[in-house]
């Protein structure tokens, strides 16, 4: 069984490996269908979160896959499914797709007083999982994306509902988007706690518009999280979360690399450094999208798993 400190370095590993292609596994470029978007398990319908849902993207991108659903060999088979043989063109271990579980333990030891303690640390353990497209089931044929090409403009009805919910304060001029931070401790400030953002008519699409807001937003929320990091981190953490806003929104994220441009290199050194590095830009955009939607609780469209016959 890999140790603690080798799961680290192997998912690290995955995440330089695809940065130096070129493939960001945050960004999701999926159209607007019910059965694509933000990763859930098959069985649970829950959402994948901290590091799990980029490792199930960057699988998602090698392999073309669009499907949402995700579960474990034994998952699918409870479902009536059949994990499909590995194809010959891909290498021994790489059909399946490693993600990690955290499990807290609890130890009991003794004081410098001789009084006894409870320690408790998070411990990581590999699953393998496999998406839909990797099963052979025909009464899972509703769960896939369709093979329709999808036209007209897209919705974003969730992502404003999400935007006003927040009861942020966004001011429209200039030409820069930035989250101006409370000055002062926060909430007892005079001035500052606002977003600034350009007019939406200077935005060269929607899509860019809502992108770049809940962009902001990540930053909004790292007051109200007690964040505190390096700029560098703190826009990986929210070019991330921003990702996840749009995912959750039933919306494509931006095509527009530039944040990811000026500071890739910066991230690329920071994983080769530091193999929690990503763990924990992970874990506070999700904490920090977590946030965002509860003011909302906008409910994502998942449809029903239908019973199979035993």
């Amino acid at each position: 069984m890999p140790t603690q400190s080798e799961i680290q370095e192997a998912i690290t590993a995955r995440i330089i490996e695809g940065l130096e292609k070129g493939v960001i596994p945050w960004r999701k470029p999926w159209v607007n269908d019910p059965n694509c978007g933000t990763p859930v398990n098959a069985i649970s319908l829950r959402n994948y979160s901290g590091i799990n849902p980029h490792l199930i993207d960057l699988a998602s991108q090698v392999h073309g896959f669009t499907s949402r659903y995700w579960g474990t060999f034994h998952q699918w088979q409870s479902l009536g499914g059949q994990v499909k043989k590995r194809p010959d063109d891909v290498e021994p271990g790489k059909w399946g797709t490693n993600i990690v579980f955290f499990r807290k333990i609890e130890k009991k030891k003794l004081d410098a007083s001789g009084n006894e303690k409870v320690d408790a640390f998070p411990v990581m353990r590999f699953f393998t999982l496999f998406n839909l497209e990797q099963v052979e089931c025909d009464k899972l044929d509703h769960l896939r994306p369709s093979q329709e090409i999808i036209t007209g403009t897209p919705e974003y009805t969730q992502a404003e509902q999400v935007i006003a919910a927040t009861n942020a304060t966004i001011k429209y001029s200039g030409n820069r988007a930035v989250y101006h931070r409370p000055i002062g401790d926060f909430p007892n400030h005079d001035d500052g706690d606002y977003i600034r953002m350009p007019e939406r008519h200077r935005f060269s699409s929607d899509q860019e518009f809502y992108s770049t807001t809940f962009h902001e937003l990540i930053h909004w929320s790292e007051v109200r999280l007690g964040w505190q990091g390096s700029y560098a981190l703190g826009e990986l953490i929210a070019e991330m979360g921003a990702c996840y806003l749009c995912a959750r929104t039933n919306f494509a994220v931006s095509k527009d690399l530039s944040n990811h441009t000026a500071y890739l290199s910066h991230w690329l050194t920071e994983l080769q450094n530091d193999r929690k590095f990503i763990f924990k830009a992970a874990s506070q955009a999700s904490k920090a999208c977590d946030l965002i939607m509860s003011f909302s609780r906008v409910e994502e469209i998942v449809p029903e798993l239908e019973e199979v016959e035993s």
